[in-house]
Parts: C-alpha cells; sequence; structure tokens
C-alpha cells in the first residue's frame, strides 16, 4: 500500500493547534527545534525537477531529496557551495549530480525561512516509530513529513491516515520550492517548447509567433550568456540565432524585403560574434575525452594546452560580453522585438500550413537528391552542404510541426536527428582538427614544451582516424532516412 509521507495544512490550523490535538491522540517527544533558511538549487533548465529531485542547501548542508515524497536521497556537508557537481567531494552526491547536470551550473532558485521541529513518536513501551517533523513557513502552507523507522512501517501508515482523517491535513506531493516559486510570481522554467500555430492562420501572423518564440529564448539566455554562467547559456542563444537566421533567409518573401534584409544581417553578425567563444567552449567540455584518448604517459603533457585554450576562452568570452552590453546589439533586438508586438498591415492570402506543405516538401526534396549524389569519393564539402540542408530542414520541422500529426512529425524527426547525428560528427571532428593544427602553430611560436606539441599532434591524429571512420557510416545512414517508410510518410504529410 502506498502511503503519503508529504501533509500541508488546511488554512485555519496553526502549528501550536496542530501540536496540542497531536499530543491528544499519540504519544510524541519534541527532540529539535531550529530556525534556519533553506536555498533551493537547481540547474537553469531545471535539470534536476525533471529528474523529480528536490535539492536543498541548509546552513552548511546540501540535501538532495526525492520530489515524490520528501525523503532525503543522500546530504553532503560543505564549506563553500560550489557551481558545478566538479567540484564536489567524490561520493554519491557528485555521481547523481554528474548524471544529471552534465555541463550545467547550479544555481539558487529561491530562499525561505523555515521555523523546524522534528518529533518522535513513542509507542507504550517508549520505543521511537516515527520520526514526525513540522515545517512552519510564512506564507506558504506549513508542512508535516513523515519518516518511517524500519521495522515500525505500520506506524507511519497509521498517523498518515489520523493526519488526515482527524487533524484534516492535506496529503500532498507538491513541493514547497513550487508554492515558494508562486509567493514570488515565479514558475518552472520549460525549454524545448513546440511552437503552437494552426493551419488556417495567415502565413505572415505565425512566421511572427515563430520569431518571437526564438527571440524569447534569446533573451533568456542572454544574461548568462554575459556572465559565463555556464556553457549552456551560450549554446542555447546560438541555437535561438541560427534558427532566425535560417528563418529569415527561407521564408524571406513572407515580411517585408527591407525588415528582412536588415535583420538577416544583424542576426549573422550575431552570430559570428559568438561562434569563437562557443568554439573553445566546446573544446573545454571535450578536454577529459581528448586526455583520456591519448596514452596515459601523454595525458598530463596536454595541461599547457587546457590553460592556453582556457586564456583563449577567457578573452574570448569578454569580448563577447561587450558586445552583448553595446548600443548596437540592444538597440537592434529591442527595434526587432517592436516589429514582432506590430499587427501585419495586411494578412498574408497565404496560410502558415501551405507555406509549411512548400518549403518543407522543396527541402526534403534537396536532402534527398544532395545526399543521393554522395559517394565514397566525394569531398568532405558534399557532406558539409548536405548537413547545412539537414539542418534548415529539421529547423523547419521544429517550426511548423504542431501541423502535422503528432506521431508522424515525430517518426521524421528521428529519422532526421540520426542523419543529422553521423553528418555533425563529422563535421565536428573536421573543423576541431583544423583549429588544432592553428593552435598548436600558436603556441609552437610560445616556445611551448615539445611534449605537449606532440600530445596535440596525436590528438589530430585521433581527430582525423574517427573523421575516417565516421564518414565509412554514412551511406547506411543515409540509406535508413530514405527508406520507403520515411519517402512514404514524407509524401503523406507534405505531398
Amino acid at each position: 500500500m502506498t502511503i503519503s509521507l508529504q501533509f500541508k495544512f488546511p488554512v485555519n490550523l496553526t502549528v501550536r493547534q496542530f501540536i496540542t490535538q497531536l499530543s491528544k491522540l499519540v504519544d510524541n517527544q519534541l527532540i529539535f527545534s531550529h530556525y534556519y533558511l533553506k536555498t533551493y538549487y537547481d540547474s537553469f533548465d531545471w535539470r534536476l525537477y525533471s529528474n523529480k529531485i528536490i535539492a536543498e542547501f541548509i546552513d552548511s548542508t546540501f540535501i538532495l531529496k526525492s520530489f515524490e515524497n520528501g525523503l532525503i536521497i543522500d546530504s553532503t556537508e560543505l564549506n563553500e557551495f560550489p557551481k558545478f557537481y566538479q567540484q564536489f567531494e567524490q561520493g554519491e552526491v557528485r555521481n547523481q549530480l554528474e548524471s544529471m547536470l552534465e555541463m550545467r551550473a547550479l544555481l539558487p532558485i529561491c530562499t525561505v525561512a523555515v521555523q523546524y521541529q522534528q518529533f518522535n513518536i513513542i509507542n507504550a513501551d517508549k520505543k521511537t516509530t516515527l520520526r514526525l517533523i513540522i515545517e512552519e513557513y510564512v506564507h506558504i502552507r506549513h508542512r508535516v513529513l513523515l519518516q518511517p523507522i524500519k521495522g515500525y512501517e505500520q506506524e507511519a501508515e497509521n498517523i498518515s491516515n489520523l493526519l488526515i482523517s482527524q487533524l484534516g491535513l492535506i496529503a500532498t506531493r507538491k513541493s514547497v520550492l513550487l508554492e515558494a516559486l508562486k509567493q514570488e510570481n515565479r514558475s518552472i522554467y520549460l525549454v524545448k517548447k513546440v511552437i503552437c500555430l494552426t493551419p488556417e492562420m495567415p502565413a505572415d501572423s505565425a512566421i511572427k509567433i515563430i520569431y518571437s518564440q526564438l527571440l524569447i529564448t534569446i533573451k533568456d539566455n542572454e544574461q548568462g550568456t554575459i556572465n559565463n554562467t555556464d556553457s549552456e547559456f551560450l549554446h542555447d542563444f546560438r541555437v535561438a540565432v541560427r534558427k532566425t537566421r535560417s528563418a529569415l533567409s527561407q521564408l524571406k518573401k513572407i515580411l517585408p524585403n527591407d525588415i528582412n534584409a536588415h535583420y538577416a544581417q544583424f542576426f549573422s553578425w550575431l552570430g559570428s560574434i559568438t561562434s569563437e567563444t562557443r568554439d573553445l567552449d566546446v573544446y573545454l567540455l571535450n578536454f577529459e575525452q581528448y586526455k583520456n584518448d591519448l596514452p596515459l604517459a601523454m595525458r598530463e603533457h596536454l595541461n599547457p594546452f587546457q590553460d592556453f585554450l582556457y586564456q583563449k576562452q577567457q578573452q574570448a568570452q569578454q569580448a563577447l560580453a561587450n558586445e552583448l552590453r553595446s548600443n548596437h546589439y540592444l538597440s537592434s533586438l529591442s527595434a526587432w522585438e517592436h516589429y514582432l508586438e506590430q499587427p501585419a498591415p495586411i494578412a498574408s492570402e497565404l496560410s502558415i500550413k501551405e507555406l509549411a506543405d512548400k518549403r518543407l516538401r522543396k527541402n526534403f526534396q534537396r536532402v534527398w537528391k544532395e545526399g543521393k549524389d554522395i559517394t565514397d569519393q566525394s569531398p568532405a564539402e558534399d557532406l558539409h552542404e548536405l548537413r547545412k540542408s539537414c539542418k534548415k530542414l529539421r529547423y523547419l520541422m521544429d517550426f511548423f510541426q504542431s501541423l502535422y500529426p503528432k506521431n508522424k512529425i515525430k517518426q521524421l524527426l528521428n529519422a532526421l536527428k540520426n542523419l543529422q547525428e553521423v553528418l555533425g560528427d563529422f563535421q565536428d571532428c573536421s573543423v576541431q582538427e583544423e583549429h588544432l593544427k592553428q593552435f598548436s602553430a600558436e603556441m609552437r611560436a610560445m616556445e611551448t614544451p615539445t611534449d605537449t606539441l606532440l600530445a596535440i599532434d596525436s590528438l589530430i591524429e585521433n581527430l582525423d582516424n574517427h573523421k575516417t571512420d565516421i564518414r565509412s557510416h554514412f551511406a547506411l545512414k543515409f540509406a535508413e532516412f530514405t527508406q520507403e517508410e520515411t519517402l512514404n510518410t514524407f509524401k503523406l504529410l507534405f505531398g
């Protein structure tokens, strides 16, 4: 039987009244009373919450709790609060965070004041059979938490039933965090929202909705990018910029020509000023893998290269932050937002569904033609062009997916994703190989130790071998993408 271990007070019950009534029903003993501030932590995109984990920091203790029942999963003592999982000491807490956070930073979400009281429930033999905790809040419903003791599970069920039936408490799985956010008029930040369009919408109105959603993502990630909070802010910022550029390129006949051309130039500039910092972020994120790919004796020789990359990243990051604080950026983005808020003077005669069918059909045909012409002898540039065409198709499918049956469009997105992965890996290896050669030349001019340069040469060789291996998988992935079932689904959806 599943019993509730978390309860909230009814509105008309005080903590004092609750304790008085509880004492008439069961024998209990106050063990501990303490006032403290509790700070909740999560990543910007709520990765812990998405995994049904609540992270709390109380005094010097970091605690991971189950969202389902409020029970403690693990905890650790901290002298100062780490930003990334790597900064935690080895142990279960670090292992849990690593699997969920990856490259994201832990950020304070909100802080609440708590009057904490712990009671032991005592049986006739004067033995403790259950721990009962009261958390008293301001402007938030008070809470009662039950912590069962092994061997006395029945007591937890009995008290659970008693709290509901005789004291009027309400069983809940809703975290205090959600109520605290509600008090601050905030909510969970949900990423990757599907853009909701209806088939009959005028194309120009629908396109503005798409651009507006992308603009929200850009603005949401702007400050984290400037502050270099973690590398994922810049990544998400750049994806929204790339999608905007792609839409301006592929849907350019919908907006006025002068508007389209002006903002195509602006977002192209925005893409260019963010590229160096992102590339360096990727190298630093992948650095442990670079080291692990080398013979054990060579790995430490790569440390000067890591320092070199870090210094370049810091310089590029500062230059990027300056650009994102510039009047050119701020005024251009504000003007773009203002334009998107204005209603179209005359509604487009073309519906968004008609436009989507036409553009998706044309882009799929381009991908199919470019892909079938690639052979084992084709130059790397052909795979790069196909990758760009796949990305354009993917973005259009992302924009317009609400216009099509969910299961069918998801099937096509998954098929395209598998092809994109092999093309993306091939391109990443090519770009990284060229950049490592440039970095090696720079470091050679700085009189870098020979052992470090040899280690970089080994990385370049590894990338070249990996690129060859990836290339060998292309024909199979493209054949899977163009199998009859996928082609039939494309024809069914887009004509």
